[in-house]
């Protein structure tokens, strides 16, 4: 992170127009970030206490305080956002990255929102999910002019509801968020004893539609996307989610794709606690391991992690477990392709046959890619091919970790005993417990 980026001197925006000296110097000081890595909790410098949410393959944007204002800087610009190591994207975002950096409040904190334009067109911020006056709902020729290119405007509100929401534009939207224009906002309660976890994780579900060999999404895509993303990352560049044994975990998901997305988690149950809408009481909660998210919905999930081991988190719909994919391609299963694949090979040497028994070789199979192109499945594991792409990580419970220790700890030792082996006609004797214990 660019920790302390500060634009002086008039600073050149979208269309070559500037922003003066004087009023750059009344603007907080522009924070960017390079890295694609999660990057650690940002405990509050100053103003109320909170304990500090932690981005998936992302981080918190800073403040100042202003005379009792919680005041922030976003900047709209063209970024380019690695989606997996091999592939980058042209998208548009915010300081930097799509998604931008999540927002982290408190209930009852009025927060000053400085929005600069660095795109080739207008834009907005629709705070989506906030209690705020008509004219801070950012939307476009509704509630406020569009902001030109190269203009700053400035938003500003009371966080009067504690939750987990989501910031968009809410101008050439279809463009704007096909282009991945989008960032989560965090309200924490103001009795930071209110609802503890130890580890508080927050990310959003985004889709692209990139073809192979290219960089830049087809924004006239209504429903056919080809790249679905956690926080525009897809596996296997999406980090794990690691945790300690006997944590009190909360996991934060909001949806700004074109469809559903039922989020399972394996290992444990949890329960549903929180929508856009607010906490959801304890005695209205439900158990579930998959929670449907639907499109513009947010869904906030707890449970104890009491089983180590390292868990899938993915979206059920197996398609969007896949990179980019041939959606022309048909079904060869039970296709005898032998004579087909030794007439091909002598005209395209590196000419490949799959698709007769199934798709699992594409998980292994090093085959010709275009340029900036990731394999449709793809990942490898401590067993071999993990034979995943797109909405696809882990949840690492381990017992051996620190308090704020996010490390990745490396793949789970499965004690003896204690794994799926091959049956071939002897079985180790089954662990008993012993009588009296």
């Amino acid at each position: 992170m660019n920790r302390r980026k500060f634009i002086a001197g008039g600073a050149m925006l979208a269309g070559g127009a500037t922003v003066a000296q004087v009023a750059l110097a009344r603007l907080p000081e522009l924070v960017t970030m390079d890295k694609v890595a999660t990057q650690p909790p940002f405990p509050p410098p100053s103003g109320r206490p909170y304990n500090p949410v932690v981005t998936l393959n992302g981080w918190s944007l800073p403040w100042r305080m202003n005379g009792g204002v919680k005041e922030f800087h976003l900047v709209a610009e063209p970024v380019v956002r690695e989606l997996a190591p091999g592939m980058k994207a042209n998208l548009w975002g915010y300081n930097g990255q799509s998604p931008g950096p999540t927002i982290e409040v408190v209930e009852g904190d009025r927060v000053r929102m400085f929005v600069t334009n660095r795109l080739p067109e207008h834009t907005t911020i629709h705070w989506h999910g906030q209690r705020l006056s008509n004219g801070m709902d950012g939307v476009g020729g509704l509630t406020q002019p569009q902001i030109p290119p190269g203009k700053t405007w400035v938003y500003e509100f009371v966080a009067r509801r504690a939750g987990t929401f989501m910031y968009h534009p809410h101008a050439d939207e279809m463009l704007q968020m096909a282009m991945g224009m989008m960032g989560s906002w965090v309200t924490h309660p103001n009795d930071a004893r209110f609802m503890p976890v130890d580890r508080d994780f927050v990310f959003l579900l985004n889709s692209y539609d990139i073809e192979p060999g290219s960089r830049t999404p087809k924004v006239s895509t209504m429903l056919d996307f080809n790249l679905f993303n956690f926080n525009s990352r897809v596996f296997p560049g999406i980090d794990s989610l690691v945790v300690r044994t006997k944590d009190r975990v909360r996991i934060r998901v909001g949806n700004l794709t074109m469809t559903n997305h039922p989020i399972h988690l394996h290992g444990h149950e949890f329960e549903v606690t929180g929508t856009d809408g607010g906490w959801i009481p304890r005695a209205a909660r439900w158990p579930e391991v998959t929670v449907d998210i639907g499109v513009g919905q947010m869904r906030a999930i707890e449970f104890d992690a009491t089983e180590p081991g390292d868990w899938a988190l993915h979206c059920h719909k197996s398609h969007h477990t896949m990179n980019a994919m041939g959606h022309g391609v048909p079904t060869m299963i039970g296709v005898d392709q032998r004579d087909l694949a030794a007439t091909f090979s002598s005209l395209i040497p590196e000419y490949m046959a799959m698709g007769g028994s199934g798709m699992a070789d594409m998980g292994a199979m090093e085959m010709p890619l275009p340029d900036n192109t990731l394999p449709m499945m793809s990942g490898q594991g401590p067993f071999g091919a993990i034979e995943m792409g797109g909405m696809f990580t882990t949840l690492k419970v381990r017992d051996d970790l620190g308090r704020h220790d996010y490390k990745d700890p490396g793949w789970y030792r499965q004690p003896p005993g204690t794994r799926a082996i091959e049956f071939t006609g002897d079985l180790p004797e089954p662990s008993r417990a012993k009588r009296g214990a």
